[in-house]
């Protein structure tokens, strides 16, 4: 069995979920789940045409740390990675990959869904969104 693992990454560049999809599957595993977020081409009523995302990576690897703390102890995740962009993304490219591998299913899923949603909760990473008419920061941003 491979020992715990959980990484959080920022790139600029796209991201490949096939190589993510093989850095975190063993063989012992029954489930590889993976999620990505996309770049739609609307959001608040309003036409989008890009986003830009800002992050800052010393407390982001903080508190995504405690997140897959809390995966593992609920769920028994004992590997993970998420990988974020940042900078300008354009409609239709992913935004932020995360790959969980576990024994069975359901803690797959439910893994995985539970960092997608703490993620966009309290990870510091910024979201601007520009529309025909103007931009907004969406969320906190201090």
């Amino acid at each position: 069995m491979l020992a715990a693992r959980f990484e959080l990454r920022f790139s600029t560049a796209p991201i490949a979920l096939d190589p993510l999809v093989a850095e975190v599957r063993s063989d012992g595993d029954g489930a590889v789940l993976s999620f990505l977020g996309v770049v739609r081409d609307h959001a608040r009523g309003k036409r989008v045409l890009h986003l830009d995302y800002e992050a800052y990576p010393p407390m982001a690897e903080v508190q995504m740390n405690l997140l897959f703390e809390e995966a593992r102890e609920r769920f028994g995740l004992e590997r993970a990675l998420v990988v974020h962009r940042t900078g300008r993304l354009l409609i239709g490219e992913a935004s932020v990959a995360i790959v969980v591998a576990t024994p069975h299913r359901a803690a797959a899923f439910d893994a995985c869904r539970h960092l997608i949603d703490r993620l966009k909760e309290t990870v510091p990473i910024w979201k601007k969104e520009t529309y025909e008419d103007g931009s907004a920061w969406i969320g906190e941003r201090s």
